[in-house]
């Protein structure tokens, strides 16, 4: 790395700073307007509304890396081309592909960014926030290291573990007592879906039964289940498909097939997971054609307008893609795959075709 290569990066990274710095402002705003409903519900203060918006942050730093770079890098080299300095760095001899590298460094390092956010920092702070707000509003929920959470509705107690979907968690055990506080049974599913009426539709069931000096065993591929604890309440506790770092994503796809079931919604979200971390390079890339060419003497409100919609256009094509893989059974690699792999065709294309 030479001079020319830090003062690039130094660029972007000023650039990119600042256009997250505007983004996690909005988003934090966004995500504490959404809990004020939740104030005053138990002990759930304005404070603790605060403290679940601030432990979220590394969440937020993570979905919006790719929309920051893209913008910020577009700011950042539209700045030296304002000021001639990519005009020099043309005329000394320096290649439009040996630019582009110096700015896929910068991307390299946001990238590392976005991984120490999106795997070590956001899933354990996120899982906190969760769980002191369940905590606050509900007196009856508890949870575990390692164990899920549980929760008590009348005389039974529930176990959940993760979430694996939409109203479904993967894994989740019933313990039945008595008005003495005896233990009765003892079931549990595979999997739990909240259904519209508020039941809960267990797979693979299997429930052990003490009578006195008898036990007796039933099991069931379905079972329905009534409670009053629902997956509105639950979903304060875990976390979603999309939320879980890489390592438990591919644990949870292995345990899942294990047992024959779909995870199709988990495999998408482990590979979507790395392909937006891979797309934040290409961002960067990305902003190397428009600074060359269409964008060479524009303002930085232009700039700005092409970045959001080219992220904005991201963020939708993943979403849609999400809900394709699960309603289509379509290949989930693809898919998660799709909207990378468009950015970087046309980041290398556009490069290429710079002059």
């Amino acid at each position: 790395m030479n001079m020319l290569d830090r003062y690039i990066i130094r660029s972007l990274l000023g650039g990119v700073f600042v256009v997250l710095a505007v983004l996690l402002t909005l988003g934090a705003l966004f995500l504490f307007a959404n809990q004020q409903d939740d104030i005053g519900h138990g002990t759930y203060s304005t404070l603790d509304a605060f403290m679940f918006v601030v432990l979220n942050m590394p969440q937020q730093v993570y979905e919006l890396m790719p929309i920051a770079v893209l913008i910020g890098a577009l700011l950042g080299l539209g700045t030296l081309a304002r000021g001639s300095e990519l005009t020099v760095m043309r005329a000394a001899g320096i290649s439009v592909w040996r630019i582009a590298g110096s700015v896929a460094m910068a991307g390299v390092v946001f990238m590392t960014l976005a991984i120490a956010c999106g795997e070590l920092l956001a899933p354990p702070l996120q899982a906190m926030a969760k769980r002191e707000k369940a905590i606050a509003k509900f007196s009856n929920i508890s949870f575990a290291k390692g164990g899920g959470a549980w929760v008590r509705d009348g005389n039974v107690l529930i176990n959940v573990m993760e979430q694996s979907g939409t109203s479904e968690f993967d894994g989740m055990r019933i313990f039945e007592l008595s008005p003495d506080f005896g233990l009765e049974s003892v079931a549990g599913a595979t999997t739990a879906v909240v259904q519209a009426d508020g039941s809960w539709l267990l797979s693979r069931y299997a429930r052990t039964r003490f009578g006195g000096a008898t036990i007796d065993a039933d099991h069931a591929d379905t079972r329905r289940f009534e409670s009053k604890v629902g997956g509105d309440f639950l979903g304060l506790t875990v976390a979603e498909p999309r939320e879980l770092e890489t390592r438990v994503l591919w644990n949870l796809i292995g345990r899942l097939e294990e047992n024959g079931l779909d995870a199709t919604s988990q495999r998408f979200a482990f590979w979507s997971r790395i392909a937006r971390t891979v797309a934040i390079l290409f961002t960067a890339l990305l902003a190397v054609p428009f600074v060359f060419g269409s964008l060479r003497a524009a303002g930085s409100g232009a700039r700005t307008m092409i970045g959001v919609l080219i992220g904005i256009s991201f963020f939708l094509a993943q979403r849609t893609l999400e809900s394709g893989a699960v309603v289509f059974d379509a290949s989930p690699i693809l898919l998660a795959w799709a909207p990378t792999t468009a950015l970087a065709v046309a980041a290398i294309v556009l490069i290429a075709r710079t002059r």
